[in-house]
């Protein structure tokens, strides 16, 4: 093998190498704002949750007469 194809080759196996790390970057943000958000909605969900403990008698009976 020559040295220009040796480089050619050194080079794409670098630039396959930083598109994977960009990729895996991208993922990871990806990831955590997906669970910030999950953890905003369980936050909310509690606080409905102890709404409707505090007032248990509120959308037990529905009212089907027109």
């Amino acid at each position: 093998m020559d040295i220009a194809a040796v480089s050619i080759a050194m080079n794409q196996g670098q630039l396959k190498q930083q598109v994977s790390l960009a990729v895996m970057k991208m993922a990871m943000g990806t990831g955590s704002q997906q669970s910030s958000a999950l953890s905003e909605l369980m936050n909310s969900a509690d606080i409905s949750a102890m709404q409707r403990a505090a007032q248990p008698n509120l959308g037990g009976n529905i009212d089907l007469k027109g």
